[in-house]
């Protein structure tokens, strides 16, 4: 047979710790849920303030678009100004070969 311990057995070793040992431990998990609180907090706030930005520029292009003129719809402006003049011709392809 095994020699496991059971319950009773684990926590009287448990029971034996010394003070420092409880007391690192619990410095420990404090530690973590701190961390794991700021953490959880500073993804949150960077989330908020990308959120808020997103909404500051789409409400500055709303405000922009419901008070500013109003494009009519129609091609782009041209950039360029140079006109060039081409001439072509037309030319019908025959088969002479037809019979």
């Amino acid at each position: 047979m095994g020699t496991g311990l059971n319950g009773r057995q684990i926590l009287e070793l448990l029971a034996r710790l010394p003070a420092r040992v409880w007391l690192q431990v619990a410095l420990g998990v404090i530690g973590f849920i701190v961390l794991a609180v700021l953490g959880f907090a500073l993804i949150a706030g960077v989330a908020a303030v990308a959120l808020l930005a997103i909404f500051a520029f789409k409400a500055k292009a709303w405000l922009q678009g419901l008070l500013g003129a109003r494009e009519t719809g129609g091609p782009p402006a041209r950039r360029s100004t140079k006109v060039i003049d081409v001439s072509y011709e037309i030319v019908e392809r025959r088969d002479d070969d037809r019979r």
